[in-house]
């Protein structure tokens, strides 16, 4: 495999980091409940994006607005990046299809963002605007990672080690971390944030009743703070949001477990696995101080950006335990 071109392979990183940067601009979106803040779609107030005076965003625009320039930067820098990656001699025909489909993909979330506006923020419709904006970005993560210097050393390794069991959870782990960022995308556009407005205790009690006695209690206290009641249902993503979190711990303990036995001579798989831990334990701060601040904007927000960054250290764990090739990967993760 023969090395990219230093600025390319500079680009994808940089592609990454706005990315996420993107990412946090929209969960301060929602955390100030600003959606709706600029009601049409694709102009601001009727003007052009780009022309909307600056000393007129105040309030929720300056979040929405911004929000929707920078998604629209994103979306040029990734038609460059795609442009780019189609002129690039001997490049592998895979990478440049990747190319291609992460420009459809971000072209894809812009419309979902504007379709959002026009429909008045529907649950359906804001949720998967979130999910696929966590899709892109594992889409140009695995450009950068294509590019990377990491990558091209890789290929001159005679015999790399791997591990099928370490590969196999830390697939599933990625997996439950998309997953969990599904959850959490539907609870936060449910306004289901705090409908269990106490932790540990969920519903001020250990061992929740379900029924309706203990849904009253937990609307009485609502109700007390201004808030308005919440359904069984909401009540339920919220208690899924949680228990899926504790699941996702065990899976990490789990694979620490194994890559300190099994993973010893793959340094990096070490190190990614060491940030994965940190970055875990910051979200479970996070999501604990979420609930005790009643939901206070800025802890909210970097909540779910350090959801996106999991989710990012995850798939990079996956890329760096598993082999370069398909029928290698294919091969690994069916070995018995």
């Amino acid at each position: 495999m023969q090395s990219q071109p230093i600025t390319l392979r500079r680009y994808t990183k940089f592609l990454c980091v706005v990315t996420l940067f993107l990412i946090l601009l929209g969960a301060l979106v929602k955390s100030t409940e600003s959606g709706l803040s600029v009601p049409d779609w694709p102009t601001t107030y009727g003007k052009f994006m780009f022309a909307y005076p600056l000393n007129k965003m105040a309030g929720g625009i300056k979040y929405e607005h911004t929000h929707r320039m920078l998604a629209s930067i994103v979306g040029l820098l990734t038609l460059i990046l795609a442009i780019w990656m189609l002129r690039v001699e001997k490049l592998a025909a895979w990478i440049k299809r990747l190319g291609i489909f992460a420009f459809l993909t971000v072209v894809a979330q812009g419309v979902l963002g504007g379709l959002t506006v026009l429909f008045f923020l529907p649950v359906w419709l804001s949720t998967l605007h979130g999910v696929l904006a966590q899709t892109f970005f594992l889409v140009i993560i695995f450009i950068a990672y294509a590019f990377s210097i990491e990558r091209h050393q890789r290929w001159n390794i005679e015999e790399e080690s791997y591990n099928p069991q370490f590969l196999r959870w830390a697939i599933v782990l990625m997996g439950m971390v998309y997953i969990q960022l599904i959850i959490g995308n539907i609870m936060r556009h449910d306004q289901a944030g705090l409908a269990i407005p106490d932790f540990p205790t969920m519903g001020w009690t250990f061992f929740p009743h379900f029924d309706q006695a203990w849904l009253n209690r937990i609307n009485a206290w609502r109700f007390e703070n201004n808030l308005d009641p919440v359904n069984m249902g909401q009540v339920m993503i919220h208690l899924t949001h949680r228990a899926w979190a504790f699941l996702i711990l065990i899976n990490i303990l789990w694979l620490n477990k194994i890559a300190y036995k099994e993973c010893l001579d793959r340094p990096l798989i070490l190190k990614t696995l060491y940030w994965l831990n940190m970055a875990v334990i910051l979200q479970i701060t996070l999501g604990i101080s979420t609930v005790l601040s009643h939901k206070e904007v800025y802890t909210t927000t970097l909540h779910v950006t350090t959801g996106a960054i999991v989710l990012g250290l995850s798939f990079l764990m996956v890329l760096r335990a598993s082999p370069l090739t398909w029928r290698q990967f294919k091969a690994l993760t069916t070995k018995q």
